[in-house]
C-alpha cells in the first residue's frame, strides 16, 4: 500500500472533479507559475489513490510541469461499479484516455505507478497520440512476485464474504507486518482507512486479479510508439529489481534506479523521482 506522508495541498494545487465522456474522476490539478513545459498525469496503484502523489506535484510544478494525479473509477473518491466486471483492462484504458483528453493540453506525458503502470501501458497501446511518453513507476511487465500474489489471493477471498471493516484490519495488519512499515501519522491513518472504505469492492477484485496473472508484456511494451521510461527503487519489493532492470534494457527505455527507495519513491523520494522524470520528458531518450 502506498501510504502519503502529509495530505497537505502544495501551493498552486487544486482538488476538483474533471468530467470527461466516461464520468467524473476527482483529481489534484497542480500548475506551474508561468506557462506549462508539458503535462504530467499520474495513475496511483492498486489500494492507492491520488495523494499517492501528494508529495511529487509541487517538484514538478516547480520544474515547469502541470501534474495532474487522479483517482481511477471506483477508487477513492472517483464513483465506480460495484461489481469487478466494471474494471476491465480495456475500461480502465479508455478512462485514462479520457482523462488526458479532458486535460486539454495535448499529448500529456503518463506515469502509472505499480499498477497504474498496467493501465499506462495499455491506454498508450490504445491511443498512442494521446500520450507524449509512459514512465513505469515501479511496475514491472507481467505479474506480481510470490509473496504479493499470496496477500492479493487472501484479500480477494475476504471481500465478497466479510465486513469492511475486518478486510481493513487483515490489511492493515497484513502491512505491519512487512519489513518497510512505518507507523503513520494519526490523520494519515484515518485516512488511509476511509480510503479504504470509499473504494469499491468489484475495483479491488478486478484490479487484483490481473496483478496475479498479467502475463509479461515486455514485447507490446517494446512496440509502443512513444518514449518509454522505467524507474524505480533500489528497495522495490512488489516485483524484483532484476526483472525491472531487464524491462528496462529489452524495451529501450530511459532507466532510473532512486537510492534508498522501496516501492513508492514518489512518497519517500520525490525529489530525485522529479528530477528524473523532467529530464527524461526534456530529453526522451533511453
Amino acid at each position: 500500500m502506498s501510504k502519503p506522508r502529509s495530505l497537505d495541498l502544495p501551493s498552486g494545487t487544486r482538488a476538483y472533479p474533471l468530467d470527461t465522456p466516461r464520468g467524473r474522476f476527482a483529481v489534484l490539478d497542480c500548475e506551474p507559475a508561468g506557462t506549462a513545459l508539458g503535462t504530467a498525469l499520474l495513475l496511483p496503484g492498486f489500494t492507492g489513490s491520488k495523494e499517492d502523489f501528494l508529495a511529487l506535484l509541487e517538484p514538478l510544478a516547480r520544474a515547469g510541469y502541470r501534474a495532474v494525479a487522479v483517482d481511477g473509477r471506483g477508487q477513492h473518491e472517483s464513483p465506480g461499479p460495484r461489481g469487478a466486471s466494471g474494471y476491465t483492462p480495456r475500461v480502465l484504458a479508455e478512462d485514462a484516455v479520457a482523462q488526458a483528453a479532458a486535460l486539454c493540453a495535448g499529448p500529456v506525458h503518463v506515469v502509472g505507478h505499480s499498477f497504474g503502470g498496467l493501465v499506462a501501458r495499455a491506454a498508450v497501446r490504445l491511443s498512442p497520440a494521446s500520450f507524449a511518453s509512459l514512465t513505469l513507476l515501479s511496475s514491472g511487465p507481467g505479474h506480481v512476485g510470490p509473496g504479493q500474489r499470496a496477500k492479493i489471493r487472501l484479500l480477494r477471498a475476504a471481500l465478497p464474504v466479510l465486513p469492511a471493516g475486518a478486510v481493513w484490519a487483515v490489511t492493515s495488519w497484513l502491512d505491519s507486518r512487512d519489513p518497510a512499515y512505518e507507523p503513520e501519522a494519526p490523520e494519515v491513518a484515518e485516512f488511509l482507512r476511509q480510503r479504504w472504505f470509499n473504494t469499491s469492492p468489484g475495483q479491488l477484485i478486478a484490479t487484483g486479479r490481473q496483478l496475479r496473472t498479467e502475463p509479461d508484456r515486455t514485447e507490446q511494451i517494446a512496440a509502443l510508439p512513444v518514449p518509454l521510461h522505467v524507474a524505480y527503487g533500489d528497495g522495490e519489493t512488489v516485483w524484483t529489481v532484476e526483472e525491472l532492470g531487464a524491462l528496462a534494457r529489452s524495451v529501450d527505455a530511459r532507466h532510473t534506479v532512486i537510492a534508498g527507495a522501496g516501492h513508492s519513491p514518489n512518497v519517500s523520494h520525490p525529489g530525485v523521482l522529479a528530477e528524473a522524470l523532467t529530464r527524461f520528458w526534456t530529453t526522451r531518450t533511453p
